[in-house]
């Protein structure tokens, strides 16, 4: 059945698949003018955890997943997409924070041609040091957070007469392999020559702003297979982001190796100790393996604090992102922690889980179609934003 043609005249169907390190999704949503874009099908399948990471492996065993739901959504036959979106998490993209500045004696004009000079000469400098890890790194998003002029942020900073220029700009890159990787796989069941590509981080910083419009401080926590990143939102705008390699997929491996048992065991174990399912004699045998494992990551989530926050006060609310499964986990050790809680802000955390209850209202989704978060945040974003 192709429900194409009931579409209304202002809706477009669009597709977005959501590349994450422990899992692909895979969604088509129709588009809305004035209100919440429809979900109209949503998958999500999970990569291949192994034993180590190898890079060349992880990336072929995530381009298998992009095809199991690639073939899926073609199969569903609901209709040809205006425009494919694919929405990067960590690692398959680096991101980075740009501040610009400019200071003149005399008064001159703040033009939009000064301000692309300026743009793209801080682009130049981050190409350069990429370059550095890989030659074919190439830019895929580009945005100008905030201007500021003369000391105060402004809107409309075009043509005014200006001493002093400020401006902060998200920057993300992506290696060439693995977006022409994606695009191949894509292309296989999808006939687009243009595919847009976009990051996880600005998607969620846009939607946890819109949604939390009272709160203007706050960090961004996505929780990942294989990488943690955390985001510092200072007035509104993204000011900086840092990841660690250690995500869910490192409790696995590491407890599978403690206890010498398969990975799908040691998702079993944490699945039931984190759920108090686990029986008096498995606690007491998973319990210190955890916990030590726990205080790894926090060490971690501890130093990327202190990374972002340049030793000033941070805001204590957290906005995390993780596999609804997790969220609990990583929530309850990120606000049981004790040594950052004070240090580097002024509360107790407060961590808003932005999962599909949180999320319940800002996406339709059509009948026995099952909510996904990601997708959820991604489609609000795209529509929005992109189109």
């Amino acid at each position: 059945m192709n429900l194409f043609s009931n579409f209304k005249k202002d809706q477009k169907l669009m597709l977005v698949f959501d590349i994450g390190s422990s899992s692909i999704g895979g969604a088509l949503f129709l588009t809305s003018n004035e209100g919440s874009p429809k979900i109209i099908l949503s998958i999500r399948e999970p990569i291949k955890l192994d034993d180590n990471i190898y890079f060349d492996k992880f990336l072929s065993s995530a381009m298998k997943t992009l095809e199991i739901v690639a073939d899926k959504v073609e199969k569903a036959r609901l209709g040809a997409p205006s425009k494919i979106f694919c929405v990067l998490a960590s690692p398959w993209y680096s991101s980075q924070i740009r501040n610009i500045s400019l200071k003149k004696n005399i008064p001159f004009v703040f033009s939009s041609k000064l301000g692309d000079e300026l743009i793209k000469k801080e682009v130049a400098l981050f190409e350069e040091e990429n370059k550095k890890k890989s030659n074919d790194f190439c830019l895929i998003e580009l945005k100008n957070m905030r201007t500021i002029l003369n000391g105060y942020m402004t809107k409309s900073p075009l043509d005014q007469k200006v001493k002093e220029i400020e401006m902060s700009v998200f920057i993300s890159m992506s290696q060439q392999d693995i977006l022409n990787n994606i695009r191949f796989v894509i292309g296989k069941y999808f006939h687009h020559k243009d595919i847009q590509f976009s990051s996880f981080t600005l998607a969620s910083f846009f939607v946890a702003r819109d949604m939390f419009i009272n709160q203007d401080n706050f960090t961004l926590v996505d929780v990942g297979g294989e990488i943690t990143e955390l985001s510092l939102v200072k007035k509104d705008a993204l000011c900086s982001s840092v990841s660690f390699p250690i995500g869910y997929n490192y409790f696995v491996r590491e407890l599978a190796s403690s206890l010498k048992c398969s990975l799908d065991e040691a998702k079993s174990y944490i699945s039931l100790y984190k759920d108090n399912h686990a029986s008096d004699v498995a606690e007491q045998k998973l319990g210190p393996i955890i916990e030590k494992l726990k205080l790894a990551w926090l060490s971690k989530f501890q130093e990327s604090l202190v990374l972002l926050s340049n030793d000033i006060f941070v805001s204590s609310s957290i906005f995390m992102t993780a596999d609804e499964d997790l969220a609990a986990f990583f929530a309850e050790t990120i606000k049981n922690e004790e040594f950052n809680q004070y240090a580097f802000t002024e509360s107790k955390f407060k961590v808003v889980y932005l999962g599909t209850q949180m999320l319940h209202g800002i996406a339709d989704y059509k009948q026995d179609v099952k909510r996904d978060s990601f997708i959820t945040i991604e489609s609000i974003y795209i529509n929005r934003f992109l189109i």
